[in-house]
Parts: structure tokens; sequence; C-alpha cells
């Protein structure tokens, strides 16, 4: 179980060294192909570290027990996800003892931190559902009346829930910031047909999932999901498409206190944009120009970024496995 306590003295963890062949390193997760098994699929080993990322930049200051906690709610929520029976995921494993490949020691060290995955190309789209107008969705309204080529009615305000949720996808970049598409450009990409289905299941996850968290006092505002097609046991691309990445995770998504939720201002929050926000100060004040390195975050605002995250996750699910 992580508590706040744990969380916050526990080990930090901003990066990761396996000693596997063909280390990865994202924004925020260190991924590692396993070792082949025969007949097998190939597989990886994603390990979610304690830094934090925003305005595209990995900032200098990691936020323990982060990767732990963020493991937790997207294990928790690929559960759920898989009892709709909308799609199939890539978790095969959250146990490191299943890897005979590591060490004790690395077991100790990546012990809530990892998901043994099934490996996939992944779709090159980022599929960003919306049933709230905020963060770059209300910027675009505010300019087009619209959002992703999604028309919206005149006059709402920053925060106000929408007449029913929409799909606005993004260019998924490998570096630099997402762009985002239309529904003819997310096609032109990743295929008509592909991308009708997965916007489907994209905004029936979303519903369950904001009726879930709206059972226990919280707003899911918006989120995104990823898919990739699985590759078989020669690593070839096959026509299965799983859901992949996290999921519903605060640093994936929007979430919301719903007793606090008040349309015409930024809202109270449970996500990553606390610290957005405090690096958008930063930025107002001259000092600094959202391009890498990042600023360091102060203790302060480390300590209120987890309070929200374990916060979100007692709500959503009570106090750990």
């Amino acid at each position: 179980m992580t508590t706040m306590t744990d969380a916050v003295t526990g080990e930090t963890l901003p990066y990761t060294d396996v000693q596997l062949p063909g280390r990865r390193q994202g924004k925020v997760r260190d991924i590692y192909p396993l070792p082949g098994r025969a007949g097998a699929a190939p597989r990886l080993l994603i390990v979610a570290t304690d830094r934090v990322s925003a305005f595209d930049v990995v900032l200098p200051t990691p936020i323990p027990g982060k990767g732990r906690l963020l493991t937790e709610i997207s294990l928790r929520w690929f559960d759920f996800i898989r009892g709709l029976g909308l799609i199939g995921d890539h978790v095969l494993s959250d146990d490191p003892h299943d890897e005979p490949e590591l060490t004790e020691q690395q077991r100790a060290m990546l012990k809530g931190r990892i998901m043994i995955c099934r490996a996939a190309e992944v779709v090159p789209v980022e599929f960003v559902v919306r049933g709230y107008l905020a963060g770059s969705g209300w910027r675009e309204y505010q300019q087009s009346g619209s959002v992703c080529g999604v028309a919206l009615p005149a006059g709402l305000r920053n925060g106000d829930k929408l007449p029913e949720p929409i799909f606005t996808p993004t260019t998924k970049a490998s570096s630099g910031h997402d762009e985002p598409l239309d529904f003819k450009q997310a096609a032109a990409i990743a295929g008509e047909e592909v991308v009708e289905r997965l916007r489907s299941v994209s905004l029936a996850i979303y519903a369950a999932g904001a009726a879930y968290a709206g059972e226990r006092g919280i707003i899911l505002a918006d989120t995104k999901f990823e898919f990739g097609n699985a590759l078989d046991s020669d690593g070839r691309r096959t026509d299965e498409i799983i859901l992949i990445d996290e999921v519903l995770t605060p640093d994936s998504s929007r979430y919301w206190p719903a007793d606090r939720h008040e349309p015409g201002r930024e809202q109270d929050n449970f996500d990553k944009q606390y610290i957005r926000n405090h690096l958008q100060k930063v930025v107002d004040n001259g000092q600094w120009h959202k391009t890498p390195p990042g600023p360091p975050l102060p203790a302060e605002v480390v300590a209120n970024t987890l309070s929200r995250y374990v916060e979100v996750r007692d709500r959503l699910f009570g106090q750990g496995r």
C-alpha cells in the first residue's frame, strides 16, 4: 500500500538502468525489451519513474513515489476497462518476480512501478476525449467556436460541461508538441476504419470512467488513450488492436473535485495541471520559455502535487492494493 507518508519519504527513482539491451527513455517511463520466449510474442518491461514533464519538457525535480501511484491507478483502470469487454490491452503482469532476468535488488526497486506488456506497433494518433471545456480545447474554442473541427454551442465558459463528450485527436509527436487534428486528418494518418472504431471505443471508455468517477465525487473532464497493433511471435504486426500505455491517470487526464466545480474559472484539480499552473507563472514572469532545461520545482509544489495524486487514488479506489 502506498500512503502519503511512504510516497514522500520513500526512495525516489528518477531513472533506471536494469542492464537489459535496447533501453528506451520516454519523458517519464523507461522501456526495456524483454528476452524472447519460444513461441511467445515479444514483451516489454515498462517502468514508471518519478520524473515529471510539463509543456513537453522533463523537469529536473522528480516527484517521490509518483511512479508507484500512477502505476497503481493505471492498473486499477485497466482492470475496470477489461470488465467493459470493449477491447484488449497490453498488460500481462505487474509482478517483477515473473522475470527471471531481474535480480532481487532490481525487483525490490521496481516493485509497484512496472507493467510487463505485450509489444505493439503504436497507432500514431492520440485519442483524446473531452467531456468538459478546458485547457487547449478552451483556447481553441475562444478563437473558432470549435475544438478539432467539432462545432460547439456559443457562450460556453471555461470549465463548462459539453452537451456530449467529443473526440478531439492529436498527433503523437516523438518530440515537441502534439498538434490537434480533426477526424479526417486522423483518418488520413491511421486509416478511417481504425479511427472510427477507436473513436467509439474511446468515447465508451470515457463514459464509463466518468460515471465511475462521478459516483465518487470526481469529474473526469478529459483524457487521452493510446492504442497499438499487437505483434505476433515473429515480431510482425497483427490486426489485433489493443489499449496501451497508461490509462486514466492524473498525468493523462484532468480530474476535478465535483463539489468545487465552478465554470468560468480555472478549476481546482487532482492532476498535473497544478504543475502547469505553477510553471505558467514562471513563464509569465519571464523566467522560463517552455524550452529545456526546465526550472526546478519548489518543495511545496512537489508535496502538493503528490497529495493530489494520493487523494484521487484514494477517492477512486481506496488506499492501495
